[in-house]
């Protein structure tokens, strides 16, 4: 906060007016590639996010600065000039914000003075972008005195990575970040957007993200194969149910259709949405009975299903995650996000973190030829005003 303050006032002068923002980043528990078949994901908030200080200008220039790209410097942008920028960067998140907001009416007759920082890794896949328009969201609320709820803001950032950015990303992201509640999970239906609170009282346990700190060439190649897998898969059930998404059936009706498929690579893909999707039914439900083992061995199949099934592993996740699964005080751990990369979400007895963190990172180095990075988090409320 006072990194914040000092660079703020060297920047843009006085703070007396300024107001303090922050929007968390995610993990997805369990659920992973389920969203785009239409089934469930439990995402909880994380305490890491964005923080944003934040003053209205007098006229309607904007100057946007950010501590994590502060070789950037100031990005200055006009209110009346809102086309996407590639000069203006990691601006063009919050700028795709205001965009949307106008769009519904929402027009600003002032700039603002920020400088953003967030303490969310880059590239850990634990969805900085979301956090960040998240964030805008809120301020552009606050300050306008709108009346858009948690779930409005949500739909606004995915609306401005969508169309303004250019990312096909879904909601679970930007609704993880502006609905969370402190010591809850959220189990989301992406399709319908109906959710409930799960109690996730972690009490003598960490959660603790592993970052493989590999570049994720293969992310958005492989993902678009396995959606056009997944459609190809609908088409086949729907010959025999009428559904609208894989999410709709259970494991025991896509048994039955294994052999109407004569690509077993898509029967595969299917398989682990289906299963994946009642995993994440029974996580939820083990939660509300305190029975962290048995999440612990969901979050283990849904690994396995993701490496065997959906084949969105790779070699650095498999390590952090088997050598995980070896560890003395782990109740749990699995891949999370698209895959090909990115994190690790673990659950570890309190006591036993250091080791945890220690021994799995020197086993991992000495697989990989990387260097992991560890992170522990809890879960956190939505985006605020800070106070």
């Amino acid at each position: 906060m006072e990194n914040l303050n000092t660079t703020f006032s060297n920047l843009f002068g006085d703070i007396s007016n300024s107001r303090l923002f922050f929007a968390p980043g995610r993990v997805n528990l369990i659920g992973e590639h389920t969203d785009y078949n239409g089934g469930n994901v439990f995402p909880c908030a994380l305490d890491i996010g964005t923080y944003a200080l934040a003053r209205e200008s007098s006229n309607k220039k904007c100057r946007f600065y950010s501590l994590n790209f502060d070789h950037i410097g100031i990005i200055e942008f006009n209110l009346d000039d809102l086309l996407f920028d590639e000069n203006h960067n990691w601006a063009n998140y919050p700028k795709g914000v205001i965009v949307e907001f106008a769009k519904l009416g929402l027009n600003l007759n002032h700039g603002f003075d920020i400088v953003f920082y967030g303490n969310i890794p880059n590239g850990a896949g634990l969805s900085s972008s979301a956090s960040i328009e998240v964030l805008m969201g809120t301020i552009l609320n606050a300050y306008l005195k709108s009346d858009k709820n948690g779930v409005d803001i949500a739909l606004i950032g995915q609306a401005a990575e969508n169309k303004y950015i250019g990312v096909g990303c879904g909601i679970m992201d930007q609704f993880a970040s502006a609905m969370g509640k402190n010591k809850h999970a959220i189990l989301l239906d992406c399709n319908t957007l109906k959710y409930q609170y799960a109690p996730f009282e972690l009490s003598g346990y960490k959660i603790v993200i592993a970052n493989t700190n590999k570049r994720r060439g293969l992310a958005d190649s492989k993902y678009n194969e396995r959606l056009a897998e997944c459609k190809e898969a609908l088409k086949i059930a729907q010959t025999k149910h009428s559904i609208l998404s894989l999410g709709e059936l259970n494991n025991e009706q896509l048994i039955e259709l294994e052999p109407l498929f004569d690509n077993k690579i898509v029967y595969r893909r299917a398989y682990h949405a289906v299963t994946e999707n009642q995993r994440t039914l029974k996580a939820v439900e083990a939660l509300s009975n305190n029975d962290l083992m048995t999440f612990g061995k969901l979050m283990a199949d849904s690994h396995i299903s993701l490496r065997d099934d959906y084949e969105v592993t790779g070699i650095e996740l498999d390590s952090l995650v088997k050598n995980a699964w070896d560890q003395d005080g782990c109740i749990g751990a699995r891949m999370t996000g698209a895959g090909f990369g990115g994190c690790t979400v673990n659950i570890v007895s309190e006591d036993k973190v250091d080791n945890f963190i220690k021994n799995v990172g020197n086993i991992y180095t000495k697989e990989t030829g990387l260097i992991a990075e560890f992170y522990i988090v809890n879960p956190s409320d939505g985006a605020r005003e800070i106070i």
